[in-house]
C-alpha cells in the first residue's frame, strides 16, 4: 500500500516500539509523516525513529520522557520542548511464562497506569493502549475452554484466568477511569496474534494441524495492518473511551468459518450470521468505526 501523508503530522511518544508489534507499527507511522519517539528498554534501530531508554514502572521517568526533546534538532528553535500530540502504549511483559506471574501483572498494570496518568496530567489528549485477545479467557486458560459466544466482539464479558490477560482487563478499566476523569480520547486495542511478514511460513503448519490455533480463536493480525489500525486511531477523534478488536478479516486456517465452528466449537452459541471466511475474532467494529481495510490477507503469501 502506498501511503498518503497524514492529515497533520503528529509528534508521538510510543512505548514498547522495539517489540514484535511495535517495530512494524513505528515504520508505518514514520511513513505517514509523523515524528515518533520510541520509549523502551532497548532502542529500535530504524531510520528516522528517536529513542529514549526508560522504564514504564517508574512514574517519574514517564513524566520525564513526555516532557523531553526527541533529539538534538529540537533544541535549535529555542522555544522549549514541543508537546506530544499522542501517546501509543505497547510496552509490557508480552505474555505469561516469561517472568513470574506477579511480576507480569505488576509491570503491565503499574506501567500502564503510569503512562496514562502522565499523558493525561500533561494534557496529551489522544492515548492508544495495547490490550489483548487474551482478555477473552481462551488463550491462556487452564485446559480447553470454550468462548461463551461467537464471534467474540468488544461487548463480550471478558474473564481471563491468567496473570497476563487479567493485567490487560485491569488496564482497560484504568483507561476508562482516566477517560472519565479527563474527557480525552483513550482507545484500547485488543490485539490478536501478531504475525510478522516473515512468519507466514508458519501457516502451512496451521493448515495441517488447525487445533494449534484454537486457543487464539483462530485469529491473527498482520503487524503491518496493525500499523494501519494504530494510525486510524490517531486520526479519529472524539470517541472517548473505546475498545477495538485488532484482527484481520478472516481466520488463520484454510477452512470455512462454519467448518471451524462445527469442528472446534460445536457447543458455543453463534450470535449472528457470519460470512464464509469471517473471523471468529471479529474486527467488524474497526472496519465500521475506523474504516480499517485489510491489506495483508494471509492468502497473498501462502498457498493452500
Amino acid at each position: 500500500m502506498t501511503q498518503t501523508p497524514a492529515s497533520r503530522p503528529k509528534r508521538i511518544l510510543f512505548t514498547g516500539g522495539s517489540g514484535k508489534a511495535g517495530r512494524h507499527v513505528i515504520p508505518w507511522l514514520l511513513e505517514r509523516g509523523h515524528r515518533v519517539v520510541n520509549v523502551d528498554l532497548t532502542p529500535l534501530d530504524h531510520p528516522g525513529v528517536d529513542n529514549l531508554i526508560a522504564d514504564i514502572t517508574q512514574s517519574g521517568e514517564m513524566f520525564n520522557v513526555m516532557t523531553s526533546y526527541a533529539n538534538f534538532d529540537e533544541l535549535e528553535p529555542g522555544t522549549g520542548v514541543p508537546a506530544f500530540d499522542a501517546v501509543v502504549h505497547f510496552a509490557a511483559v508480552p505474555r505469561i511464562l516469561i517472568r513470574p506471574d506477579n511480576k507480569t501483572f505488576e509491570v503491565n498494570t503499574v506501567g500502564t497506569y503510569n503512562v496514562i496518568e502522565a499523558a493525561v496530567k500533561l494534557g496529551i489528549r489522544k492515548i492508544v493502549i495495547a490490550s489483548s485477545e487474551t482478555t477473552y479467557g481462551v488463550c491462556f486458560a487452564d485446559g480447553e475452554v470454550d468462548p461463551k459466544v461467537l464471534p467474540v466482539e468488544e461487548n463480550y464479558d471478558v474473564d481471563p484466568m491468567d496473570s497476563y490477560g487479567l493485567s490487560k482487563v485491569c488496564n482497560e478499566v484504568t483507561a476508562r477511569a482516566f477517560q472519565r476523569r479527563s474527557g480525552f480520547d483513550i482507545y484500547a486495542l485488543r490485539i490478536g496474534n501478531v504475525i510478522e511478514p516473515h512468519e507466514y511460513d508458519l501457516f502451512p503448519g496451521f493448515f495441517a494441524n488447525p487445533q494449534v490455533r484454537r486457543r487464539n480463536i483462530f485469529c491473527y493480525i498482520d503487524a503491518r495492518d496493525l500499523g494501519q489500525i494504530v494510525d486510524l486511531c490517531l486520526e479519529k477523534d472524539g470517541l472517548g473511551f473505546q475498545i477495538f478488536n485488532a484482527g484481520n478479516d478472516t481466520n488463520s486456517v484454510n477452512m470455512p468459518t462454519a467448518e471451524i465452528l462445527k469442528r472446534f466449537f460445536p457447543n458455543v452459541p453463534v450470535s449472528r450470521e457470519l460470512g464464509e471466511n469471517e473471523a471468529l475474532f471479529s474486527n467488524r467494529k474497526i472496519r465500521e468505526v475506523l474504516g480499517f481495510r485489510e491489506e495483508h490477507d494471509w492468502r497473498k503469501y501462502v498457498k493452500g
